[in-house]
């Protein structure tokens, strides 16, 4: 027996749905097999920071290195509390901007990962942070001798580096570590639109637009503060980069990709 006029309609239009749900479906596991890849990628790139940064010497035992999230800004990653040499991509946790981990699995976070999500909640513009206790840092964030561009590769300080200290975010005495939301968002208020910040004491942070960015920012900033301190010693006058030459040197493309390719071959074997 034939079917209705009324059960054929009936009929395409349960195909037509089902076609439409399928072909979401594909589309849907595509995505998701391209999210699943781009975060993959920015895991192993984490990692690769980590180890170059300690192979450098910026970080030993102690500091870290996040990158946000590519597909929600208000999120990032970092490793579990680990000394940075040692990081695998097993290690690496996603964090919200308030710097709670979204699914720790009982793994430890770094006290001070509040450095993170503040800088990224007040600067859109930065998409990887580093905290580092370059010991050659140190000094410029203890005296009134302010760190300068004296070379090249440190033009990104040529706008000034501002020095954060702790004492004028709280009255309480600390252990100068960033140790809650509120210190975060005070380290940030003074990091403002610069490429980094001394800590009184402490160390510094470093931003940038990528995790590339970061990482070379990381490496030169302490060679730049080795060679001024050399430079200071000689005694006599010291010709900074000013103002426009850093500006100028700033707009090169690319600026860091030829270093990180050398860092990670020999940071990661290969």
């Amino acid at each position: 027996m034939g079917r209705s006029s009324f059960e054929r309609r009936l009929l395409g239009i349960l195909l037509l749905a089902s076609a439409v749900i399928g072909f979401g479906t594909v589309v849907h596991s595509q995505q998701g097999a391209a999210s699943a890849g781009s975060h993959t990628q920015l895991t192993d790139d984490l990692v690769t920071a980590n180890r170059i940064l300690a192979m450098e010497g910026v970080l030993d035992g102690y500091g870290h290195v996040s990158v946000r999230s590519e597909t929600n800004p208000n999120r990032y990653y970092l490793s579990r509390s680990l000394a940075p040499d040692l990081v695998e991509a097993g290690d690496v946790l996603e964090f919200d901007l308030d710097s709670k981990p979204i699914d720790p699995q009982g793994r430890t976070s770094y006290i001070e990962a509040f450095i993170h999500g503040e800088i990224y909640r007040a600067r859109p513009d930065v998409n990887a942070v580093i905290h580092t206790h370059s010991p050659a840092l140190i000094p410029f964030g203890v005296t009134d001798v302010p760190l300068r561009p004296i070379y090249t590769m440190g033009a990104f300080i040529g706008g000034g580096v501002p020095i954060f200290d702790i004492r004028t975010a709280t009255a309480e005495t600390t252990d100068l570590l960033i140790r809650n939301a509120a210190l975060g968002r005070a380290l940030a208020q003074a990091l403002a639109n610069h490429g980094a910040a001394l800590m009184r004491g402490h160390g510094a942070v470093v931003v940038g637009a990528s995790l590339q960015d970061a990482v070379g920012r990381s490496v030169y900033l302490q060679i730049n503060a080795a060679l001024q301190l050399q430079a200071i010693t000689l005694g006599g006058s010291i010709q900074y980069l000013d103002t426009d030459e850093a500006r100028k040197l700033e707009t090169i493309p690319n600026r860091y990709s030829r270093a990180w390719e050398m860092w990670k071959r020999k940071a990661m074997g290969k």
